[in-house]
């Protein structure tokens, strides 16, 4: 027995393979696939961007002479661009843009808090409005929306055709029905014991919108604004309609005008003018993006 033990004692543990936990086959199975589908989804979304970057960059102004990527390298379509009025563009959509975004979110938070924290007569009614409305695209109406447009103008100037402002109204009653739909379920999560202690305390509903409220949804007023942005951003029909003079004409509408003539067609202009013009998005994405992937909410009420 003694010599039993002296024998296993001088067994070299190290020695000993030890079994893996998961398999080649089944960590390709779980796991590895993931990796090459991640790589194909990064090489469908990059290319399409370092094309575009290559297009700006090639002084030849065809997408054709762009096919092979960073064939030539100049900034000329950049430097080009200050001879065109694409920083005027830029300036009217950024105004534009963010003008009816905080306009949307600022309406539809107030809506929706009504719809959600108030009971009065027509609230399911209007709800179902909003459902049956957000059907429907704003585009279905531009022919009413011109006409509109035209006869306000003789009376209103401002709300007329070729005005911007008149151009953010429309957008902004767009907008309404679906940004107000989808607040309103995001503001039911909110508990409703919140209202009720800071009435103990003496706030008003006024109060306790700004001070609370807004505080605590702030991740959906972060990802409507987005959305609304965006959409401003690259609309082309409604802008196209409403606003005629160049001076007025947003980035979507002026840089179309470079490319609209298949015959004089300037695509290295036109790429030059997208990479820019993707930077206010970008930027405003990755100021935003803290908060909408926050959960305010979390623990706001115990018990």
């Amino acid at each position: 027995m003694s010599n039993q033990e002296i024998t296993v004692g001088e067994i070299n543990l190290d020695s000993v393979p030890v079994e893996n936990t998961m398999s080649r086959k089944r960590w390709w199975s779980e796991i590895g696939w993931r990796h090459i589908v991640a790589v194909l989804a990064i090489i469908y979304s990059v290319f399409p961007i370092l094309y575009i970057i290559s297009a700006a960059l090639n002084p030849a102004g065809t997408m054709t002479g762009s096919n092979k990527l960073f064939q030539a390298f100049t900034v000329d379509n950049f430097v080009n661009l200050n001879g065109t009025m694409f920083w005027k563009w830029i300036v009217n959509t950024l105004f534009i843009g963010s003008v009816t975004a905080v306009g949307t979110v600022l309406m539809g938070a107030a809506a929706a808090y009504a719809f959600s924290r108030f009971r009065f007569t027509g609230r399911r009614v209007g709800l179902m409005s909003l459902l049956v409305i957000q059907m429907f695209p704003q585009l279905l109406a531009f022919v009413s929306i011109f006409l509109l447009l035209l006869a306000l103008g003789d009376a209103v100037p401002w709300l007329g055709l070729d005005n911007r402002i008149a151009l953010i109204c429309v957008y902004l009653g767009g907008a309404l029905g679906v940004n107000t739909f989808l607040m309103y379920g995001f503001f039911n999560t909110i508990p409703a014991s919140l209202d009720e202690a800071a009435k103990i305390d003496g706030a008003s509903h006024t109060q306790i919108f700004w001070t609370i409220i807004l505080r605590l949804v702030s991740p959906i007023l972060a990802v409507v604004g987005l959305l609304s942005f965006i959409s401003t951003f690259n609309d082309f029909i409604l802008a196209r309609i409403i606003l005629q003079s160049e001076e007025n004409w947003t980035v979507a509408v002026g840089m179309y005008q470079w490319v609209s003539d298949r015959l004089d067609a300037n695509w290295g202009l036109f790429a030059a003018g997208a990479i820019i013009a993707a930077l206010p998005i970008l930027a405003l994405f990755l100021f935003l993006q803290k908060y909408i992937v926050s959960g305010l909410t979390a623990g706001s009420v115990k018990g």
